[in-house]
């Protein structure tokens, strides 16, 4: 095996990942305080064809030299808006059919590998604060929660660790064909 370089990778160019068709997903960052995990949600967020990302309460925004450290240029890539408050947000995106899911741990949660999502509906995914997690106004408020199976000894996963897993797993159920 040879190592491929990154000029044979043929990944898009931003105005490319502009135009192309997204994946049926957004993503909410809930009071999220490190700058690198919102670069790498930026980065996962552009790896898998994430429509939007909302930086919600203390989410720090672009421009930022720690975010653009570990995002390597995909807040230029992915969409993103700015929303101090991360309920009215939420409700917003209900009243336009987008179904919210948290990632949390709750006591009614849904293990990710029992989620099957629907193919036409859009899906808003909450990722909460590194120490209290996402909001539990936010939970309340949410259709689902999702929560990644866990077996060792620690109560959680870093949020970027997070991201990656739930957006891998949920464009990978939504059969995503790109090209």
């Amino acid at each position: 095996m040879r190592k491929l370089k990154n000029s044979e990778l043929n990944r898009l160019n931003i105005a490319d990942f502009k135009k192309s068709e997204k994946v049926n997903l957004l993503v909410i960052l809930d009071n999220i305080r490190s700058l690198n995990n919102i670069g790498s949600v930026f980065r996962t967020a552009d790896a898998f064809l994430i429509e939007k990302v909302y930086l919600c309460g203390i989410t720090a925004r672009p421009p930022h030299k720690e975010i653009q450290k570990t995002a390597l240029g995909a807040t230029e890539s992915v969409d993103w808006e700015y929303e101090e408050n991360t309920e009215e947000l939420v409700k917003r995106l209900q009243n336009e059919g987008v179904t919210i899911i948290s990632v949390e741990q709750a006591d009614k949660s849904t293990s990710l590998e029992n989620f099957i999502p629907k193919k036409n509906q859009k899906y808003a995914v909450v990722f909460g604060n590194e120490v209290k997690g996402v909001s539990q106004g936010v939970v309340d408020a949410s259709e689902l929660c999702l929560e990644i199976p866990q077996y060792g000894t620690k109560h959680s996963l870093n949020i970027s660790v997070s991201c990656g897993i739930v957006l891998w797993d949920l464009f990978s159920k939504l059969n995503f064909s790109h090209g």
